[in-house]
């Protein structure tokens, strides 16, 4: 039964970081649709939350668990520059 339990935890886990990604790409695509100093703040903390998530999802599980969303996560990081370079023209 622990090793289950275990294994709920380890998907719980999991499923927070790749919600939090999902999260931050939601917000930066709203923040290139509308570029507005608001949306672009939005999207900055939900980057800050999906970072904190994905080290938690590290230092429980292990680099390789969260390799898709660390890539998924340099996307969006890249996609909120070219949102704050658009507010700023």
């Amino acid at each position: 039964m622990a090793q289950y339990d275990s294994n709920l935890d380890n998907h719980s886990v999991e499923a927070q970081t790749q919600n939090s990604v999902d999260k931050l790409h939601n917000a930066v695509s709203q923040a290139l649709s509308h570029p507005a100093e608001q949306l672009i703040e939005q999207a900055e903390q939900s980057r800050t939350h999906a970072e904190h998530a994905i080290q938690q999802a590290k230092d429980s599980l292990g680099d390789d668990a969260v390799e898709v969303a660390e890539e998924m996560l340099g996307e969006e990081v890249q996609r909120l520059d070219q949102a704050k370079k658009t507010l700023r023209s």
